[in-house]
């Protein structure tokens, strides 16, 4: 998905590959309908490789919004890496973290969930976790996304004058994506981008995150450096906000 999106940006950005040379379709369906034809196109390096150059920078956050392989990897091939911040969609936070007037009812009494990106590379995502070359993780979890959702009741994100090519990007697409699913569609990657940029949009609560049987969950801790969310800010007005006015 990154290289057509970034070819209608109009922008320099390097595109990584986990296995260069590998037959794999880099989009879906969907960004076909969206963006039309992807024209083939060699990866620039190596996904890990263009991480470690990144970070190299020093005080970087790490956005991260599938399954961890590529930052898996980049542990593995440097393991003194450092990555000053990794914010994340993934993750789960249960009733003995999340206060009962922000419990989901799809999530009431549960404490573990499955969540598909650190699901996705398991063994990565708890690299990540333990790791002590990450000064700080903030997890944006599965269920403080399902809470925000883009539908009819939501206003869709403006294309303001002068407005970043990017939002306008993201009204195009939301409405591509709703012409066929008019249920709506949960924001997750947005969500998580949205706190790399301000902490406030979500209440965070300090943890220790711990996988069981397949599931993820977190528990109250102090001195993790871990801290997911539990909240999304009222009426997700500073959410909103975020996305649509930073350029």
């Amino acid at each position: 998905m990154a290289i057509p999106i970034v070819g209608r940006l109009g922008v320099g950005v390097p595109v990584g590959a986990y296995e260069p040379g590998t037959d794999v379709k880099p989009v879906s369906g969907f960004h076909r309908r969206w963006l039309g034809k992807v024209p083939a196109r060699e990866p620039d390096a190596e996904a890990w490789q263009l991480l470690r150059d990144a970070l190299a920078g020093g005080d970087v956050t790490l956005l991260t919004g599938a399954p961890l392989k590529n930052p898996g990897m980049l542990l593995e091939r440097e393991p003194d890496v450092r990555i000053a911040r990794w914010v994340a969609q993934g993750g789960f936070a249960g009733d003995s973290v999340v206060p009962p007037e922000h419990r989901l009812p799809t999530f009431e009494g549960r404490e573990t969930c499955p969540t598909f990106n650190f699901n996705g590379a398991p063994d990565a995502a708890s690299k990540l976790l333990e790791s002590p070359h990450v000064g700080e993780r903030v997890l944006v979890s599965k269920n403080v996304c399902h809470g925000v959702v883009y539908d009819g009741a939501m206003p869709p994100p403006p294309c303001r004058r002068g407005g970043s090519p990017g939002m306008a990007l993201v009204r195009d697409g939301t409405g591509v994506y709703l012409a066929r699913r008019r249920a709506g569609k949960a924001f997750h990657a947005p969500l998580a981008a949205a706190v790399a940029l301000d902490e406030s949009v979500c209440a965070l609560r300090e943890v220790e995150v711990y996988r069981e049987r397949g599931a993820w969950g977190a528990r109250p801790a102090s001195g993790t450096r871990t801290r997911i969310s539990v909240s999304v800010s009222v009426d997700h007005a500073r959410f909103l906000d975020v996305l649509t006015t930073t350029e």
